[in-house]
This record gives C-alpha cells, sequence and structure tokens, in this order.
C-alpha cells in the first residue's frame, strides 16, 4: 500500500511522520529528497529550494523520473507537497502521471492555523522559503484542499484532514496511525 502525507511548508509534517514512523511500519520516502537527487544529476541546481524555480517542463521531467521510481515501492508513506507555488502560479505536487505511477489508497493533508505556520516559518532560519503573509499561507492550504480533492476523483484514493494543533503532534501522528491500521485492516480482508 502507498499512501500520500502533505501539507504546506513550516506546517509540522516532518515532526508529525518523525512520530508515525516510529508507530507504523511503513517507510518514509520523502518526495522532495529523492527528487533532488534525481535533479542534481539532470540540472545545475544545489539546493531543494531552487527546485520550484526550475522551468516547469524541467519540473515535469523530474518529477516522472522520481515517481516511476518510487512506483516500484511499497508499504510506503510518501512525503510530499499537493501543490507547489512558484513563480508562474501553483504547479501540482503530483500531476496525472505521478498519480498514475504511484497508484495511493490515501491522502492525508495535514493542517494548522495559518497564524503558527508563519511564526514556525519565521523561526526556521535552516530553510530559504518565501516570506509569505498569513492570508498567503490561508491560501496555499486551501488550494492543497482543492488539488486533494482532485487527486481522489482521478485516483479513487480517500482524503483524510489531519489538524496539528501546536504543541500536540502526537494527536496528529496518532490519528493518522489510527487511520492507516484500519485501512490495512479493510485492505487484507
Amino acid at each position: 500500500m502507498r499512501v500520500v502525507i502533505s501539507g504546506i511548508p513550516g506546517v509540522g509534517k516532518s515532526t508529525i511522520l518523525d512520530l508515525v514512523s516510529k508507530k507504523s511500519d511503513y517507510r518514509i520516502i520523502n518526495f522532495g529528497s529523492l527528487m533532488f537527487d534525481i535533479a542534481k544529476k539532470e540540472t545545475s541546481i544545489n539546493s531543494r529550494d531552487d527546485m520550484r524555480k526550475l522551468d516547469i517542463e524541467t519540473q515535469k521531467h523530474i518529477q516522472r523520473l522520481t515517481s516511476n521510481e518510487l512506483g516500484t515501492m511499497n508499504n510506503i508513506i510518501i512525503d510530499t507537497h499537493m501543490s507547489i507555488k512558484s513563480p508562474s502560479g501553483y504547479f501540482p505536487g503530483l500531476p496525472e502521471w505521478v498519480l498514475h505511477e504511484l497508484n495511493v489508497s490515501s491522502f492525508f493533508l495535514i493542517e494548522s492555523k495559518p497564524e503558527e505556520i508563519k511564526k514556525r516559518r519565521d523561526s526556521d532560519k535552516t530553510r530559504s522559503r518565501d516570506s509569505d503573509t498569513v492570508e498567503d499561507i490561508r491560501e496555499h492550504q486551501e488550494i492543497n484542499r482543492y488539488y486533494a480533492a482532485a487527486y481522489s476523483v482521478y485516483s479513487g484514493a480517500t482524503v483524510n484532514f489531519i489538524c496539528n494543533q501546536e504543541g500536540n503532534p502526537e494527536i496528529a501522528a496518532d490519528n493518522i496511525v489510527m487511520r492507516l491500521d484500519y485501512a490495512t485492516e479493510t485492505t487484507t480482508k
């Protein structure tokens, strides 16, 4: 089984996935990290944050190569983005060719209050992120919901919304693990 867990930068996805990895048998694969490894071979970029600045055709090519590799793996959680905010607009993180290769059974969208995300981003000096306003963050989370619904229509996969309350990532992780366990039980019967 393959599932996708997503959330906009600063939502706390990495923290939650660290907890999920300790509580489940799923292997977590970061789509962006794998894509960056492939992009370094295909282009001259030097950081993950530079990927969204590549021209769209190059991004599509690298997405295809990445999804081909992930499509051969089983019992994985794919850590990725529903959409990528680029200078030319929102770009689907999981376009048709990626969804086809991945054949996911469920999407999980982690969300937080936009004000909390802004605060996390402002305090994270390890990344070079765009300086979004609270309204930009709210819009990006809303766009992600639209993308998740569209991906579900195309793939037939379920969509789950997970709230990451400030200071309680364990609750979000437990909620994900519970739903993964349920999905595993129903597919093995």
